[in-house]
């Protein structure tokens, strides 16, 4: 398995009190509806990876695979390209140009002429970004995106391809989303984030909303007895928060959520221990660089402070080190789309852990592969063999 590295484990106090409704079932409906009906959609699959399960002392190990998603190589092309969508109708209601415009009336060009004219924008660490950008070439409007220090070039090309200007900004990503805040605010752009604050929530509300269908279809996919526990990786939490939200109204009881974070960026377990939304100073200097993100998203705190069961953060050996397992198996993810299974597998061999999180060989456990070889570079470098077509794998459903 992955050996003896360090982690550390937060059991949250305050799991399963009551709290505020961060997204709402209407809304998901109308995410579900929309990106489901645009060209190039499919479920992706739900791994069954047995051998890894039992040499951890679980009863079911599955992996949402999300290596091939629209082409984009990540789960978050299903989010910013929503709200990129949603964005444009609703501005072009606004100006009374079209009231009711759809995604599809977008991406037919039936109102080009105002959507160009248009730009939206955001800060990424990579894929977020190539979200953004993909949605903003399909629905018709200019983008201009704002990449970190660190950022790598492999990524930027990948942002650039799809015709948006890449612009970087020294510093870390939250130095990135206050200058894509600054600029949109001075241009009259709109910024499309995934990570929410005082004063801008209905975006990021939008992303969250089709991050959920990921969760959805992990469900519909899911045979047998349902999962008992989730590990889903941190950054700002959005996601996280996604997949609590999806899980609650799929399964009941709902399985257990462990937040998995680098432990160089845990700002969502630093958050959990002070009972508060919490920012971890420093570069954030993380392997894990879609996760490298200083300050909780404020919906995704909203939930997370209630519905998480514990927090971990782990280091970025275990990270490359999952990647290689998995890599193994057939399948492609990409160094930040492994943490959280990373978490499972480090806690699933500590007893301490083990019995904090109930896991036993009866565990079922769903874990997501939030990206493929993004970078195909670094993979190469990470794992020592080049990203290849993930395996078929018989739960992937239709």
């Amino acid at each position: 398995m992955l050996g003896p590295l360090p982690f550390r484990l937060f059991a949250n106090p305050r799991a399963g009190t009551p709290g505020v409704v961060v997204l709402s079932s209407a809304g998901f409906r109308r995410a579900k509806t929309e990106i489901t009906g645009w060209d190039g959609y499919a479920p992706t699959p739900l791994r069954d990876l047995p051998a890894i399960a039992r040499d951890a002392g679980l009863g079911v190990l599955r992996l949402k695979d999300e290596a091939d998603r629209f082409g984009l190589g990540s789960f978050k092309a299903l989010g910013g390209a929503y709200a990129v969508a949603n964005l444009l109708a609703s501005e072009l209601a606004r100006r009374g140009v079209a009231p009711a415009a759809t995604s599809a009336d977008l991406a037919a060009g039936t109102h080009r002429a105002a959507t160009q004219e248009m730009t939206v924008t955001c800060a990424t660490d990579g894929n977020h970004g190539r979200s953004v950008a993909w949605g903003a070439q399909r629905f018709g409007c200019r983008c201009i995106i704002f990449v970190h220090a660190t950022v790598s070039q492999g990524r930027v090309d990948a942002i650039t391809r799809y015709g948006a200007e890449v612009r970087r900004v020294a510093g870390t990503y939250d130095d990135s989303v206050r200058e894509a805040a600054r600029q949109a605010e001075a241009a009259g752009w709109f910024v499309v984030s995934d990570t929410s604050y005082p004063g801008y929530t209905e975006v990021p509300r939008d992303v969250m909303q089709g991050y959920r269908l990921m969760a959805d279809e992990a469900a519909d996919q899911w045979t047998g007895a349902p999962p008992t526990h989730v590990f889903v990786q941190g950054g700002v939490g959005g996601v996280a928060a996604a997949v609590s939200v999806q899980m609650r109204a799929r399964f009941s009881p709902a399985p257990a959520l462990v937040v998995v974070e680098p432990d160089r960026a845990a700002c969502l377990l630093a958050s959990a221990e002070l009972g508060e939304p919490t920012a971890v100073p420093g570069d954030l200097d993380t392997l894990m660089a879609g996760l490298a993100c200083g300050e909780p998203s404020l919906l995704a705190w909203q939930e997370l402070e209630r519905a998480a069961e514990a927090f971990m953060a782990v280091p970025d050996e275990a990270a490359v080190a999952c990647m290689r397992l998995l890599a193994a198996q057939g399948v492609v993810a990409g160094e930040s789309g492994v943490a959280g299974l990373a978490g499972c597998l480090l806690a699933a061999a500590d007893p301490a852990a083990r019995a904090t999180l109930g896991l036993d060989a009866g565990s079922r456990v769903l874990a997501f592969s939030t990206e493929g070889a993004t970078d195909p570079a670094l993979y190469e470098h990470l794992v020592g063999s080049r990203a290849s077509q993930s395996i078929p794998n018989p739960l992937a459903g239709s």
